[in-house]
């Protein structure tokens, strides 16, 4: 084996570990990686605050300390506003369906009230001679038993998975904030890219970022000010105030809205309203909750400067692939293979230009 040979397999072996290695790593980051895509994105969007706090800190632990505090304070206030918020809201709920059975005689009572008035109303515009109310009854309060019962251990679970991932992100933002700019140096030296190269893919990623937050918050105000206009338009009490809420809920992906009229629409029901609780479930659910499919990819499109079409599609797809974090890691992944191929076409390939032997 002559010495050019070894070296080719050298690098093919190096390759090949290389792979392997990576895939390991992504196994042992999987369970979290969910928290680390949103330690990153908080690191990214507060990295100017932190530079403020640095020119009066000369302590990285310190500063890392307030940043991360802030952080803290930033994410948590709103969560527990919207929290106390929707916990009134279905406060309301049980309330008012307390007082509305006890005018039947009680729950069951009540509820089959609602269910025959439903049923007499649905009469006026459908055949419901073959339809069993009882037999129906029966198999919805199985399932929802069966649901309860499954519901009730997922959410001990839930609550501390919850608990252990917002500890990983805290944890994880604060060595951000300490030692960002050595961790990208780091992984620099290690890409095979010139330094141009490098700066390019890390801004790109920042930048789509920081554009995955403003669209977020467009979505916030789109959703509330819709949520805002439905509420008074169906006279429903202080629109201006769950306008707000809505926007706060809107920051949570895909089911942030439905926290809000949600409820609403239940009460509505419970309360007689049937054609109000109709309308805010078709504006909520066709309109208010469709403005994150929208909004959303414009806003990252028009800010990354990538086809609208293509952000959506990255949007939807890293959902499909990662779950709800797939919606910052699906555009990240596009602006990543952008670049990649952007260098690529820009790369003077030695081959490409050489010429031909005869």
């Amino acid at each position: 084996m002559n010495e050019t040979v070894r070296k080719q397999a050298a690098v093919v072996c190096l390759l090949v570990l290389a792979a392997i290695a990576l895939y390991l790593c992504y196994l042992i980051a999987k369970p979290f990686l969910v928290p680390l895509v949103i330690a990153v994105m908080l690191a990214i969007v507060f990295h100017p605050l932190h530079l403020k706090i640095r020119t009066f800190l000369r302590n990285p632990n310190a500063a890392a300390t307030i940043s991360t505090t802030l952080v803290l304070l930033v994410v948590a206030i709103p969560l527990v506003v919207l929290g106390i918020s929707v916990s009134r809201e279905l406060s309301a709920v049980v309330q008012s369906l307390r007082e509305r059975s006890g005018t039947q005689g009680g729950l069951s009572p009540y509820l089959a009230y609602l269910g025959e008035n439903l049923l007499k109303r649905l009469g006026n515009y459908a055949n419901l001679s073959q339809f069993d109310p009882e037999a129906a009854l029966l198999r919805g309060a199985e399932q929802v038993s069966r649901y309860l019962l499954s519901a009730g251990a997922a959410a001990v679970s839930n609550i501390l998975s919850f608990a252990l991932d917002t500890v990983v992100v805290f944890f994880s933002l604060f060595f951000f904030f300490r030692e960002g700019e050595s961790i990208l140096q780091s992984v620099g030296a290690v890409l095979p890219l010139n330094s141009d190269q490098t700066e390019k893919l890390f801004a790109g990623i920042a930048e789509t970022m920081t554009a995955n937050l403003y669209g977020g918050l467009a979505v916030a105000a789109a959703q509330g000010t819709l949520t805002g206009i439905a509420f008074g338009i169906l006279g429903l009490s202080a629109p201006i105030l769950w306008a707000l809420v809505t926007a706060l809920a809107s920051l949570v992906p895909v089911v942030g809205s439905a926290l809000v009229w949600g409820p609403a629409v239940i009460l509505l029901f419970l309360s007689g309203h049937w054609i109000k609780a109709i309308v805010l479930l078709a504006l909520g659910a066709g309109v208010v909750g469709q403005v994150d499919a929208v909004v959303r990819p414009y806003v990252i499109g028009a800010h990354v400067k990538v086809h609208t079409l293509l952000v959506f599609f990255s949007l939807l797809g890293g959902v499909e692939a990662f779950g709800i974090v797939g919606i910052f890691i699906g555009p990240v992944v596009l602006s990543v293979t952008m670049a990649v191929l952007d260098m690529l076409r820009k790369t003077d390939f030695s081959w490409k230009s050489a010429p031909r032997r005869t």
